[in-house]
């Protein structure tokens, strides 16, 4: 018997004041994979990981989590939010907002004692960021509480991360780091899922794709699934195609 999916949904359906938001969603996740999931302006990509991370009420279907509901896995899944959702005014200290990823394995009574301080310090190593430790999270730049954040999922030492727009408004140097280390975690066998906005980079940065507009239409390998016949579906025919001299290529340039 095969082993379960990372990540399984069947006839997931959201809706806000009884408008489909996502409807009727089938995907499945393989373990070890690095997937991106792209689809215009209002496809539902956020609503679509708040759905797995159980953040809002589905109206219909089923989620699991390598055969498991949400509930029984929660430690073994850690979520980057969109850095735009977050109160970067809050007054806390960029080690401490690391350490937070921890709370899953030690629970809100127990201290993070000194074990936890080394790992949390060694998550913004591995980000860049181990000599902002005590600066104010406020007082860094939005590349930099995108690393944050990062280095907090990764001392989760999760089994699965999703991810909201990581990339979104971060520098080209803090963009390459973050792909090198999502690349890293999938060679450790992590499984990722990705909201990601750029097309013209899906084929360089992802093995697996979904392509969402409301409805899910198309997912799997990169090279199966992210075809001109599938964006135009995505995006409604607003796609522009180019073709470069050196190798196929897809743009998100948007046809006027």
């Amino acid at each position: 018997m095969s082993d379960p999916a990372a990540i399984e949904v069947r006839d997931l359906t959201v809706a806000y004041r009884d408008k489909p938001v996502l409807w009727d969603i089938d995907l499945t996740v393989p373990s070890g994979v690095l997937m991106a999931v792209v689809g215009p302006n209002g496809a539902g990509k956020t609503t679509f990981v708040k759905a797995l991370l159980d953040l809002l009420k589905i109206s219909a279907g089923r989620i699991r989590f390598f055969g498991s509901p949400y509930e029984a896995c929660r430690q073994d899944i850690a979520y980057v939010p969109q850095r735009g959702s977050v109160d970067w005014d809050f007054p806390t200290s960029v080690l401490d907002v690391v350490m937070m990823g921890r709370y899953g394995q030690l629970g809100w009574i127990r201290r993070p004692g000194r074990r936890e301080r080394e790992r949390a310090r060694e998550a913004l190593r591995r980000v860049g960021m181990e000599d902002f430790a005590h600066r104010q999270i406020r007082q860094l730049s939005g590349g930099q509480q995108q690393r944050v954040f990062l280095a907090r999922a990764l001392v989760q030492d999760a089994r699965i991360y999703l991810m909201d727009e990581p990339l979104q408004g971060v520098d080209a140097v803090t963009e390459r780091a973050i792909i090198d280390l999502l690349r890293e975690l999938r060679e450790r066998g992590r499984t990722l899922l990705v909201v990601h906005h750029d097309l013209q980079t899906v084929t360089e940065y992802f093995d697996h794709v979904m392509l969402l507009n409301v409805r899910r239409i198309a997912s799997g390998p990169v090279d199966e699934a992210f075809t001109p016949d599938n964006l135009r579906l995505a995006y409604g025919g607003r796609i522009a195609f180019l073709r470069s001299a050196d190798a196929a290529g897809l743009s998100d340039a948007i046809a006027p």
